[in-house]
């Protein structure tokens, strides 16, 4: 398992949910821009290259890329308020392209499920601003066996296609601000 920082974590949180449905839309890519530019856990940080080099090593072995992305959540500990930077990346990505696809609902209950954040203080959060949230939340991942059991059906069944290097300053073109 790869060690990593807490910014590019929460970069790769939004990059899994983006990639999970195995389509990049330009209204993410500008989405978790955003994101990285407003959030104090993103100090020098060089977004394109970034988020480029996730694209090499998900098109390198992208089962492998998920697979130690799902294992680095569940062995490191985090506070409340990372937890809910990780929530809130995941959850921004996924509405960002107005396009909610049940391989990101299920790719959220992956992530959700690794962390020990409760229900009450997500819909506490984001109940408002999302009102269908709760469908995100929903318990069909019960027990431990059960998790590894719908990550490897998911890693199994995900065709993700190779994708192409991402240049900002076309998506920046796409997006009138």
């Amino acid at each position: 398992m790869d060690t990593i920082t807490f910014d590019k974590l929460l970069l790769q949180t939004a990059f899994c949910c983006m990639a999970s449905d195995g389509h990049i839309d330009s209204k993410e890519i500008t989405m978790i821009n955003s994101l990285c530019e407003k959030s104090p856990f993103f100090e020098s940080f060089n977004f394109q290259n970034e988020i480029n080099e996730l694209v090499v090593k998900i098109n390198a072995n992208s089962k492998e890329f998920i697979k130690n992305y799902f294992d680095i959540l569940k062995a490191t500990e985090f506070s409340e308020k990372e937890e809910l930077a990780i929530i809130d990346f995941a959850i921004q990505t996924i509405y960002a392209d107005e396009q909610v696809e049940y391989a990101e609902i299920k790719f959220f209950k992956n992530i959700r499920h690794r962390l020990n954040i409760s229900d009450e203080a997500i819909l506490s959060v984001y109940e408002t601003v999302y009102p269908d949230i709760e469908m995100f939340l929903e318990q069909d991942i019960i027990t431990e066996t059960f998790l590894e059991k719908i990550t490897s059906q998911y890693l199994e069944s995900a065709e993700l296609p190779m994708f192409d290097t991402i240049d900002l300053t076309s998506f920046k073109n796409d997006n009138p601000s």
